[in-house]
């Protein structure tokens, strides 16, 4: 029987995906809701890698989560500086 964590690579995947998505639009909430989902696809990533035994798989997803926090606050400063 697959243990029930072992799942949680394909919405992590599925996540991943819309993110990547979402980030790419044109629309200032789409990109900001893509960076949230990015997050979260983080967090999903790093409880099945560390599940897994994936440890270069959970260094990498903590710093792609900072680099994301990071764009968000750029995002928002950036959009703020408009306004």
């Amino acid at each position: 029987m697959t243990d029930w964590i072992d799942i949680l690579q394909w919405p992590a995947m599925v996540l991943t995906i819309a993110a990547s998505w979402l980030v790419g639009s044109t629309r200032h909430e789409r990109r900001s809701r893509g960076f949230w989902v990015f997050l979260v696809s983080n967090g999903l990533w790093v409880a099945w890698g560390w599940h897994s035994g994936a440890s270069a798989l959970v260094v990498l997803q903590i710093g792609l989560a900072v680099m994301n926090v990071r764009g968000l606050t750029k995002a928002e400063d950036a959009a703020g500086s408009k306004a």
